[in-house]
């Protein structure tokens, strides 16, 4: 308890020297209802952050994700060791496969996006169909993006057989990604599958934040 009061002292004198506009809450409860304490903060925040302390915590880090991405549907900055938890990314590679998840993924890191000096809109092995990704796959998310002030470039990549994870991850490395957009995809029932996922994306993969919506 005391070091909960301590972080929360630290963390107030911390944004008040920035004046910034800022309300530091704490609560120390039952692990079984974390969940519930993060969605209801969630609920009235555009971003919850999650940091290297929560992604190495099994035990709480499923809860937060939980209580923030699958129950409120707010997105998720992941912000691994060694990344810099920014707002402003200057190179941002977004994963795109015409789903829902991606959409949304897009939308709620708009701002980001059109802020950014170079997004990298990256599909791996697109299928080119009448519905879905359209002839031209990418193309109709890029206008969006374009419309909406972003610079757009569009990256079509071959799996050679490896997991389109693996392949975006390369790629941010190869374009000088300060950031990764993705959709988050899972069922209720596979919601520590996707923490899981997460943890292994953030330790084999470069330390770049990762913006997750669903």
């Amino acid at each position: 308890m005391a070091i909960l009061e301590k972080t929360s002292r630290d963390i107030q004198n911390l944004l008040g020297a920035l004046w910034i506009c800022h309300d530091v809450d704490t609560e120390y409860c039952d692990q079984a209802i974390v969940g519930d304490a993060v969605r209801q903060r969630a609920l009235c925040s555009d971003l919850t952050i999650v940091g290297p302390a929560l992604l190495n915590d099994i035990d709480l880090g499923p809860l937060v994700i939980n209580g923030s991405l699958f129950d409120t549907g707010k997105p998720v900055l992941v912000v691994p060791k060694g990344a810099e938890a920014t707002l402003s990314p200057r190179r941002v590679l977004v994963g795109w496969d015409s789903r829902v998840e991606a959409s949304r993924a897009v939308r709620e890191a708009l701002d980001l996006l059109s802020g950014a000096e170079e997004v990298r809109l990256t599909l791996v092995d697109p299928e080119v169909t009448c519905t879905g990704n359209g002839t031209e796959p990418g193309a109709d998310v890029a206008a969006y993006l374009t419309r909406h002030g972003a610079r757009v470039s569009v990256d079509r990549l071959p799996s050679a057989g490896k997991p389109a994870a693996t392949v975006l991850a390369q790629h941010a490395i190869d374009t000088s990604a300060n950031m990764i957009v993705m959709g988050a995809y899972g069922s209720r029932r596979l919601r520590e599958r996707l923490f899981g996922g997460v943890r292994r994306w953030i330790e084999a993969k470069p330390p770049l934040p990762l913006f997750l919506a669903r």
